[in-house]
């Protein structure tokens, strides 16, 4: 069994955690309002905006046998680079102020993924950021178009109120296409074990912001 399959069926339960998140569920049933959707744009820009960062210190920790992993981490900061602005406009075609949303504070389930995040870098292991990665793009691959065509067709957005989700629908196949060919190549045990643990952890920190999610923690309408 490949790493990629170990990660599908060892993280199942965590996967679920995260997928029955009631905000997840109303939002696939067309129960959400402009509020609900606000407040998920609002976290994603608080977890977003450290992607690059992360990447780049996951680069700078990796050991010199792993020069081929530090060159795909390359790639991905390239493909990375400006989401959360992307994710900011679309808050300003909401009709929220995107300045605002910049300089909100995130929840706490937000600010503990992300902490989570820097502390598996640079205390654990820098490939545990791997189970990051499978988490959050597996997941958009999961849901962000169908999240889009429910949320636009409810809220009757404009289309440039969907451009974080709708990249991530189709940007996220390609990259979890590179993020299987990557992790066919990580063969230790130990190593398997710190990416498959990492992503069990993710599941559930990024569950519980779907969890904790409310309108409150999005912003106010602009005037």
């Amino acid at each position: 069994m490949t790493l990629y399959q170990r990660l599908i069926s060892e993280t199942q339960t965590e996967r679920e955690y995260l997928l029955s998140a009631p905000m997840i569920v109303q939002c696939m049933e067309g129960s959400f309002c402009l509020d609900d959707y606000v407040a998920f744009l609002t976290q994603a820009y608080h977890h977003v905006k450290h992607t690059v960062p992360l990447l780049m210190n996951v680069g700078a920790k990796l050991t010199e046998e792993k020069e081929w992993l530090r060159e795909a981490v390359a790639e991905y900061i390239e493909e990375e680079l400006g989401h959360q602005e992307w994710i900011l406009n679309d808050i300003q075609h909401c009709g929220f102020d995107k300045e605002t949303a910049r300089h909100s504070q995130p929840s706490a389930a937000t600010e503990l993924m992300v902490a989570y995040a820097y502390d598996m870098i640079n205390r654990l292991n820098p490939l545990g950021f791997f189970g990051m990665v499978h988490v959050l793009e597996g997941t958009s691959i999961a849901m962000a178009d169908a999240a889009a065509d429910s949320i636009e067709q409810k809220l009757q957005l404009p289309k440039q109120a969907f451009s974080y989700l709708r990249s991530h629908g189709a940007l996220d196949q390609e990259h979890v296409k590179f993020f299987q060919s990557l992790m066919a190549k990580i063969y230790d045990e130990h190593e398997q074990q710190v990416i498959i643990h990492a992503a069990k952890r993710f599941f559930v920190l990024y569950g519980d912001i779907f969890r904790t999610l409310n309108p409150q923690h999005g912003i106010a309408k602009a005037a």
